[in-house]
This record gives C-alpha cells, structure tokens and sequence, in this order.
C-alpha cells in the first residue's frame, strides 16, 4: 500500500505517500513524545524507499540506526493499533555533522553558499550586506573561485588594499563596514564555519540514496553543537533547501516523494528572518513540493511557524500543550484553528489531555483535501526509541557507502593561492626593480666620481686640467704633449693617436 501507517483512534490514520510531499507539522511539548513520532514516520518513508534527511538536535534520534527490543507494553500498544508484522529492525542510516566529528563532513563552498545567507550568518547590517555583494562581484570579474574562508578573508584583504579603485568602480566601501565584516568572519571561523566552508561539497544525490534491499536511507545530521550557533544552523537548512528547490526537475506530484526533510527546533529557522529572506522561504516551500521533496516541521508550538508557511503544512500530528501561560493558551488556540473540526471532538480541550504517546492527527486524504481531525494512539517505530552509543556511532559511520568520498578534505587553487601568489610576483618584481635601480645608481655614482676626478667641477679642477698646466708650464716641446696625450690615453682607455 501507498500510505504510512500513522496510528489508530476510530480507526487508522494513514499518511497518503502521495500527497507527503505537501509538508508537514510535528508538535507539541516536550515531553510528550514527538520525537517518537518523528522516528516512526522517517522510519516508515525509509521502508517505502524514500530517502530522509533529519537534523538531530537533542542527539536522541540516533536510535534509528539500532534495532529496538519489544518489551510486553510495546506489543500491547502494537496489537491495539493493529500494525501487521511488526518486529524489530533496524534502519539504514548515514551519519553527517557540519564539524566532521560525529559523522562524515557536511561542506558547501562560499560561492554555493551566497552573499544573502552568508550576509544572514555573520548578522551583517544592510550597508555591510551590500559590500559583501561587491566581494562577491569582484571575485567573479577577477575569476576567483570563493571556496573557504581562506579565500574570503583575502579578498576582504584585497578590497582593503584596493579600496579607492575598487569604490570608484563599484561604490562607496567604508573602511569602518569593511573591518566589521572581518571581524564577523573571524568569529564565524570561531564558531565552526571554517569546518563548514570547503570541498569536497554535498552532492544533492548523496542525500537521496536507497540501499540494496530499496530502503531509503536516512540521513541524520548531529546538531547538538550546532544548534549553538543558531545563525548558522538556521542559514545552513536555508541553504540546503534553497539548493534542493534550484537543481531537483519539476515532478508534479510523484506517486512518493523524492525525499523528506525533517527540521526539528524549527523556531529557529525564523527568529530574526528578515522579511525579505521569510518570503524567500515562502516561495520555497510553495514550490519545493513540486521538485518532490517533502518539508516537516518540528516544533513545540504550532504559531513558531510563519502563517504564511503553516498554512502550507497539510500534513500534520498535534501532540499535548499545556496551558499554564498566556503563551500555552494562544499556542492551543492556534493548534485548535488549524484543524479540520470533528463533531466529537473540542479540540482547544482534547489537546490539553493527551497522554504521551497520543496526539491529534490530520493528513491529506484523497485530492489533498485534510481529514477531520482524530485522537489517535501514535505507531511505534521498530528501531531503538533512544539514542545509540557511541561506540554503536562509530561502527554505523565504518559501514557508511560514501564515508571516503567526503572524510578527507580537498584544498584546490582558489582565491586565496592565487592572490598570495600575485602579492608574491608583485614583490619578487619590486625586489628586482629596486636591486637594479641600485646598480644603476652605483654605477652613475662610480662614473660620476671618475668623471669629476678626471675633469673636475664647478669648484676644484680635475687631474686632466692640472696635468695639462703643469705640462705646459715645465714641458714646452712635443715631447712634453705627447707623454700628456700617453697619459690620458691610458687612464681613459683609449689609444693616442698624432
């Protein structure tokens, strides 16, 4: 069957592959088990051979990759739900981590990154933003290739040294904005960007790969240590999103999706998005569905995501909120507006009591159009509802098919080699020129010294006049000019002649 199995209240709630590339929202508060229900539905893609990619921020999804261990209430709940031929397995899982550390590197180069996200990250104002597009602009005049942040920062270097000519040609560059941005590059180096920016680069299709038996393989990104640098983690999604939706072909809508994207904390995908970046991620999620690829969110409270995006998220499990704050209780009224009603149901009260493992669920049924909303019992995934350990990690990342295509870094000629290389030709040719402007003068000086020596200057008479009047004054006859003329003859290097 096309469908997942989502869980069971009346009766089951299946998630329709067909339409699950039209996104989705996984809520509630912690506690309540929306990490479970995140496993199960990557788990069941997977075992329909759609490739996931899902950010790991809690480093409690790695579970996955270990086969779980049924235990009397797990079966309970499994024979309650009615799931056919449940046991345990584990799931084909490769592991990424930006740093490199707890999975293979996960790298972009500064050009695929691109001035707007790269301006997002270093929390650059407008006029800083602005310069930075003309570091972008002038490395492509030049043909420099912008890989690392090695490369940015000598062309930061560059325009500083260049900044007259290069303001007169592009525009106004204060010195002021230009120091800011080296400064926000130094302490995005800081951060992990240097880990970040470099080759080789993610290949889109490394990311939507099955395995021998058809299974799509999940992708987990440890975010742990990420997720401390919000501006990166949220502009890296960004990125990854905006590079799915420019290279994947236009399917329509598959009979399943290409891949699914799985974003958990995904409040912090839009905290601080300025207005201008929040519509480019509108126009993505509108669209990115019909390259086949599928968008959840994960979040705590459904008003975390823009109303223009969460009015895009037809797929949706709604688990408990509790209303202690003014907070928790708009946060309910959001969740209770967002769904289908049901008779039976007052959903503002049903979603303050729900019990772990229960939550509120609604998908697109047939045409895309959403079901009433169900009080259902949450499928249990059949891996491990726990993270794996570190030796486990390890063993998983030995077994990984691409692990020698990315482990090893490439550091190619870029900007940063070929600029080092035209300061260093700039100064071997002043070295030259100043050595043999030095001979040149030497050689002026030794020849003016000889000169005034022979003929003398404006102040002291030379040894040519002097020999000449003290051969006049003692030697009158021929012989006294010619031992003149010999004497001259040889001091000058030249033969006499009568």
């Amino acid at each position: 069957m096309n469908t997942l199995l989502i869980g069971k209240g009346e009766q089951q709630a299946h998630l329709n592959l067909k339409y699950a590339n039209r996104h989705g929202l996984i809520a509630g508060a912690t506690g309540t088990g929306k990490t479970v229900s995140l496993m199960s539905i990557a788990e069941g893609f997977s075992r329909q051979g759609v490739p996931v990619f899902i950010t790991d921020v809690k480093s409690d999804i790695s579970g996955l990759a270990m086969a779980g261990t049924a235990n009397e209430k797990l079966l309970q709940r499994v024979a309650k739900i009615g799931i056919e031929g449940y046991q345990n397995e584990a799931n084909p899982v490769v592991l990424w981590d930006l740093a490199g550390i707890q999975g293979h590197p996960l790298r972009t180069t500064i050009s695929e990154m691109g001035p707007t996200l790269l301006g997002r990250i270093l929390e650059l104002n407008d006029t800083q933003s602005s310069i930075l597009d003309i570091v972008f602009q002038l490395a492509d005049d030049q043909g420099l290739l912008l890989l690392d942040l090695d490369d940015l920062r000598a062309m930061l270097a560059l325009v500083a040294e260049e900044r007259k000519e290069i303001s007169a040609k592009y525009g106004l560059i204060s010195a002021q904005s230009l120091a800011a941005i080296q400064r926000s590059v130094l302490g995005l180096e800081r951060d992990g960007g240097k880990d970040f920016f470099g080759e080789p680069a993610l290949q889109l299709e490394d990311l939507m790969r099955t395995n021998l038996q058809g299974r799509g393989i999940i992708n987990l990104l440890a975010a742990n240590k990420l997720i401390l640098t919000p501006r990166l983690y949220s502009s890296f999604l960004l990125w990854l999103l905006s590079e799915l939706f420019e290279n994947l072909p236009e399917v329509g809508d598959p009979e399943k999706p290409k891949l699914v994207f799985f974003i958990d904390e995904a409040h912090l995908l839009f905290e601080g998005c300025p207005p201008s970046l929040l519509k480019r991620v509108e126009q993505i999620m509108r669209l990115i569905r019909s390259k086949g690829v599928g968008v959840y969110f994960c979040s705590q409270f459904p008003d975390d995501i823009p109303s223009e995006i969460l009015g895009q998220l037809g797929n949706r499990i709604q688990h408990a909120l509790r209303a202690y704050t003014p907070r928790d209780q708009k946060a309910v009224k959001t969740a209770a507006e967002t769904f289908v009603p049901n008779p039976k149901l007052v959903v503002s009260e049903v979603i303050s009591q729900l019990a772990v493992g229960e939550a509120l669920v609604s998908m697109l049924a047939d045409k895309g159009v959403p079901t009433m909303v169900e009080r259902a019992l949450i499928a249990p995934p059949r891996c491990r509802m726990g993270p794996a350990t570190n030796e486990e990690l390890q063993q998983v990342r030995a077994q990984s098919p691409i692990g020698g295509k990315y482990d090893n870094a490439i550091n190619r000629e870029s900007a940063y080699e070929l600029l080092n290389q035209r300061r260093s030709g700039n100064a071997t040719s002043n070295t030259t020129a100043t050595a043999n402007d030095a001979q040149t003068g030497q050689k002026t000086e030794d020849q003016g010294w000889f000169s005034e020596l022979i003929f003398g200057n404006k102040r002291r008479q030379g040894l040519a006049q002097t020999l000449s009047k003290q051969a006049a004054r003692t030697v009158g006859s021929q012989l006294g000019k010619q031992i003149l003329r010999g004497i001259l003859g040889g001091i000058l290097g030249k033969s006499s002649r009568r």
